[in-house]
C-alpha cells in the first residue's frame, strides 16, 4: 500500500493503520433499492475513489447490501485498476440480506453462521481479493440466533485466512461484551456526529478501555452537517433517496439540525476551513476514535471535508461547539468530549 501523509491511527490492537478519515462507499451503491441515495455514476464513482486515494486516504468502507452488490462491485472494478502497492485497505460488512424479488424491500438482519459464511464468499468475489481487511457485522441479528455462534464463525473466517480484522457495526455494550469473551473485537462502526452523540456516552468509551478501534459513520450527518445544504435541497432529493423518510431531515428536527450547522461556520472562518471538515474534525476529537468514514459522489466533494484529517480543534472551540449544541436543540447524546485529540494523530 502506499505511504499517505494524511495522519495515521492504529485500529485498537488490530495491528492496521489507518488514516482518520475514510471513504465511505454507501452512495455509490446507487438507487433502486431501500436505503439507496438515488441515482449514482459509476465513473464519478471510481473517480471519486481515486481522488481519494490520491490524497493519502488508505481505506474505504463498503458493505455488501449498499446498490444490493453494486458498491462492492464499483470497489472491486476499482482495486482491480491499482498494483498491490497501491491498493488501500477494504472494509466491508455482512448480515443485512436482501430480497432477490423486491429490490426496494427492507432487508432482513441475519447473523446466522451459514449466512455469515455464504455473504462473505460473496463479498470476495465482487472485491475480487483474497481476504477482507475489515469485515463487520452490519446490524444485530433479529432471527434469534446467539451472538456468540454469529461471532464463533467470524473467528474462523480470521482463522481461514479470508478476513483479516474483525468488528461490528451498531452494536451495544451488552452485546460487545458477548464478542470480546469470545474473540477480541477489533473494531466498532458506531453513528456518531454532532447530532447523532449517543455513542459518546457508552460504545465509544468501552472501546477506549478494551483495545478496540472505533470508525464513526455519517459524521456529517448524511450531508445535513455540510456547507450548501438547505432546507429545500430535502424536497429536491431523488424520490428513492431514504434521507426523504429519515426523521433528522424533518421538521422540526431539520430546522434545529440546520442551525447547528450554521453554528460551525465562524469555527471554519476561525480554521480556514468547510463547516463539513469541523463536523468531521469533531467526531475524531474524542478519546477512543480512530478513524471516520466520509462519503463522497464525486471529487470535488472530498475536497470539501479531506481538511479534517489535519484539523486540530482547540479548547475554545469545542466549547463554543457545546454551546451551539445545547442552544439549538439538536440531536442527543453527550456535547463535549473530556480532553481533545490534539496531537493523537501522527
Amino acid at each position: 500500500m502506499t505511504t499517505t501523509t494524511l495522519p495515521t491511527r492504529p485500529l485498537g490492537t488490530s495491528g492496521l493503520e489507518i488514516t482518520t478519515v475514510g471513504f465511505g462507499a454507501w452512495a455509490i451503491g446507487g438507487g433502486g433499492w431501500s436505503f439507496g441515495w438515488g441515482p449514482q455514476d459509476d465513473t464519478a464513482s471510481l473517480a471519486a475513489m481515486r481522488h481519494a486515494l490520491e490524497l493519502g486516504i488508505n481505506w474505504i468502507d463498503t458493505a455488501a447490501v449498499y446498490g444490493l452488490g453494486h458498491s462492492e462491485e464499483v470497489v472491486g472494478r476499482l482495486l482491480r485498476d491499482l498494483s498491490p502497492t497501491e491498493r488501500p485497505l477494504v472494509f466491508t460488512k455482512c448480515g443485512l440480506v436482501w430480497s432477490a424479488r423486491d429490490r426496494m424491500a427492507d432487508p432482513e438482519r441475519v447473523l446466522r453462521p451459514e449466512s455469515i459464511r455464504r455473504e462473505a464468499e460473496a463479498s470476495l468475489r465482487r472485491l475480487g481479493v483474497e481476504r477482507i481487511d475489515l469485515y463487520q457485522f452490519h446490524w444485530p441479528d433479529d432471527t434469534g440466533t446467539a451472538v456468540e455462534d454469529s461471532w464463533g464463525e467470524m473467528t474462523r473466517l480470521v482463522e481461514a485466512g479470508k478476513v483479516r480484522a474483525a468488528g461490528v457495526s451498531n452494536f451495544d455494550v451488552g452485546l460487545l461484551e458477548r464478542c470480546e469473551a469470545l474473540r477480541h473485537v477489533d473494531s466498532l462502526q458506531p453513528p456518531f456526529s454532532l447530532i447523532r452523540r449517543e455513542a459518546a456516552a457508552a460504545e465509544i468509551p468501552w472501546c477506549a478501555a478494551h483495545g478496540t478501534g472505533v470508525i464513526v459513520y455519517s459524521p456529517m450527518q448524511s450531508g445535513i452537517l455540510t456547507d450548501g445544504f438547505t432546507a429545500q435541497r430535502v424536497a429536491k432529493l431523488a424520490p428513492d433517496d431514504w434521507r426523504r423518510r429519515a426523521a433528522e431531515f424533518q421538521q422540526p428536527n431539520l430546522a434545529r439540525n440546520l442551525a447547528l450547522r450554521d453554528a460551525l461556520k465562524p469555527v471554519a472562518r476561525r480554521h480556514g476551513t468547510t463547516v463539513s471538515a469541523v463536523a468531521v474534525a469533531w467526531t475524531l476529537a474524542w478519546p477512543g476514535v480512530t478513524g471516520a468514514i466520509v462519503g463522497a459522489r464525486s471529487p470535488e466533494q472530498i475536497d470539501g471535508w479531506i481538511g479534517a484529517a489535519g484539523l486540530a480543534l482547540s479548547p475554545a472551540d469545542l466549547d463554543e461547539i457545546a454551546a451551539a449544541i445545547a442552544k439549538s436543540g439538536a440531536g442527543a447524546g453527550p456535547v463535549r468530549p473530556a480532553a481533545s485529540r490534539i496531537g493523537a494523530a501522527r
